[in-house]
């Protein structure tokens, strides 16, 4: 599956072109007369790969900025339009093709950036397969992945990466020829492949303007290899997922049926750009839409830069909303006067099926903390309590859930920018074009997820086995994921196959469900439920959950000195409450208090391989 050199003339590359642009006008068509009440907004414009998306925006919203960035904390957000993105672009994969990288693969790494943007741009857009790798990984990680993935060149987006990366050309068991770094002003040493980002994009940039047209008229076929996505997920196995051009252009355009951006809006990235949830529904989405991208500076800054950027578009995994919903809580009991109405206003909207209209004044001042421009969340990543995103429903802004896997480009599933038509229970409704069954349903009903259609895959990168694990011969992709899909074509996810628990009556146990019961105590502010020991005699036989408490709910409650036995006793409360509710197998038997961080991804998902992570 790897992209073959073809020598087409030039009538035959514009009727493949042609081809391809008639395929995707046919199918935002058929979305135009879909019955589908769901599907929003379907006045869309077709493109047919990634360098076709940035050269529309570039000519219809050529002052508006593609991106915002601060370069220093004593400066304001800097604009940069998507016509100088694209000059930019076009003089970066100009030179990369200069120096000999036509058709290899090409890793990106670092901090949110313009550079980073501008790289993957460049390499996807007539150099190569782009790579984007983890910042988060070790030296040794990314050693491994640089062999795994056949990287030819990889672009650092400051010092710290490339001096990883320098030690990793030196060792020499590599494909690696260049280190091309953007936070260098020179060229460490061009015979050694030690490059400055900033040099090289103005040699291009000056090739360009001599009369240079080698990436300008390169040659792009939409379902060849575009991307590699590398899995960092909670399993521990890492994979190549290999995506199209005509994967990410697709997403990018058929998730705006149910949620649009516009030119104006400003979407706040907060999440690392190499996952493909926030590559594709945050970077291309506005690529596509001629909306901006505000980077903010890392969770350290989250609050100033919000307040800042004043975004209306924030895309975000659970812990980020659950932590801005918590943070509201209390800094709103510290400034309303009132403080007895507000204690009734907010028990009543934390506890579930109970919607309370919150008075003006108090929604003028939560949407103060996102810069008092925000309309909509949407989160992703993992599940979320549907009250939590009904509290800022009622704030009029739209918090909404979706569903995606980087296999799938990633988004699949997602619910519509319409309050009658938000279901946050569920993870979405279906992509237009995706389909979904559900396989071996269990006596409620419930399956695994598999979903079908062009933003599926191409397979994982020289990994045949794990592909056909995952890919079946008519082309569904097997999720892992176990859920439903109701009769309006909302997917519901109960669980991942891999994750349950057997208990001893042998039914099926679900840690995902346990864990959304303990998250609905206002003194766990994140957990994780895992089998213990099988054997009827151990002392840690059943269900065992390790939490992490929220130690402004807790100490609220016991006081600031509140001492490990009374946590205990108060944790201990809330689980009975929890049990009371279910059978004897799935009751929660112990539970682990932790004081440290969990192991998490990037993604900032608890890994539920590592053990560690069962402990305090």
């Amino acid at each position: 599956m790897e992209n073959k050199q073809r020598a087409y003339t030039d009538y035959e590359y514009r009727n493949i072109k042609n081809r391809e642009r008639e395929v995707i006008q046919q199918m935002l068509d058929e979305l135009k007369s879909s019955k589908d009440r769901r599907y929003l907004f379907k006045d869309k414009h077709a493109v047919t790969d990634i360098k076709d998306m940035l050269a529309y925006s570039a000519e219809n919203h050529p002052d508006d900025p593609l991106f915002k960035q601060k370069y220093s904390s004593k400066l304001p957000y800097q604009e940069i339009s998507f016509r100088r993105v694209y000059e930019d672009v076009n003089g970066l994969g100009t030179a990369l093709l200069d120096l000999g990288l036509g058709g290899k693969h090409i890793g990106v790494i670092g901090r949110n950036s313009s550079e980073w943007g501008e790289s993957y741009l460049a390499v996807i857009g007539g150099v190569g397969v782009v790579v984007p790798l983890d910042r988060e990984l070790n030296e040794d990680e990314l050693h491994q992945l640089t062999i795994k993935g056949e990287l030819e060149a990889v672009i650092t987006i400051n010092n710290k990466y490339y001096e990883i990366f320098r030690n990793i050309k030196a060792a020499g068991d590599t494909q690696l020829r260049y280190v091309i770094n953007a936070d260098m002003d020179q060229d460490e040493s061009a015979e050694d492949g030690l490059l400055s980002w900033k040099e090289l994009r103005e040699k291009g940039r000056k090739k360009v303007w001599s009369g240079d047209r080698s990436y300008l008229d390169a040659r792009i076929i939409n379902t060849d290899l575009a991307a590699i996505l590398f899995t960092s997920g909670t399993t521990g196995v890492s994979k190549g997922v290999m995506l199209s051009h005509r994967n990410l252009v697709l997403d990018a355009i058929l998730c705006q049926s149910m949620f649009e951006c516009h030119p104006g809006d400003t979407c706040f990235s907060v999440l690392p750009m190499h996952h493909a949830y926030e590559c594709t529904a945050t970077f291309l989405t506005c690529v596509y839409s001629g909306a901006s991208i505000a980077f903010s500076r890392g969770l350290k800054y989250l609050r100033k830069d919000i307040l800042e950027a004043k975004p209306t578009i924030m895309l975000a995994v659970p812990i980020i909303i659950e932590n801005f919903y918590n943070m509201i809580f209390r800094s709103l009991y510290d400034q309303v006067s009132d403080k007895l109405l507000l204690k009734l206003i907010l028990e009543k909207t934390a506890e579930k099926h109970i919607r309370i209209k919150l008075p003006r004044k108090i929604r003028a001042k939560i949407r103060e903390v996102f810069g008092g421009e925000l309309r909509a969340i949407i989160s992703g990543g993992a599940a979320i309590d549907s009250k939590i995103l009904d509290f800022f429903c009622d704030l009029d802004i739209n918090a909404l859930q979706g569903y995606g896997l980087s296999e799938c480009s990633p988004i699949v599933a997602l619910n519509p920018d319409k309050k009658k038509f938000i279901k946050n229970a569920s993870a979405g409704h279906l992509l237009p074009f995706v389909e979904c069954k559900i396989i071996n349903k269990d006596e409620n009903g419930i399956g695994e997820i598999c979903f079908r259609g062009p933003v599926i895959m191409m397979g994982y990168y020289k990994d045949p086995e794990r592909t056909a694990e995952v890919l079946d011969e008519d082309g569904w992709f097997h999720t892992g994921d176990l859920g439903y899909l109701d009769s309006d074509n909302y997917v519901f996810i109960t669980g991942r196959k891999k994750n349950v628990i057997i208990a001893a009556n042998g039914k099926n146990v679900f840690p995902e469900e346990l864990e959304g019961y303990l998250l609905g105590s206002k003194y766990i502010s994140e957990c994780m439920v895992w089998g213990g020991d099988t054997d009827p005699s151990s002392p840690w036989n059943g269900i065992c959950a390790t939490v992490r408490l929220d130690e402004e709910a807790v100490k609220e409650k016991l006081g600031e000195g509140y001492t490990d036995e009374q946590a205990e006793a108060l944790i201990e409360s809330e689980v009975d409450k929890i049990n009371e509710d279910h059978p004897r197998f799935k009751k929660i038997a112990h539970f682990i208090i932790r004081k440290r961080e969990f192991d998490k991804t990037t993604g900032l998902k608890i890994r539920r391989f590592v053990e560690d992570n069962k402990r305090a």
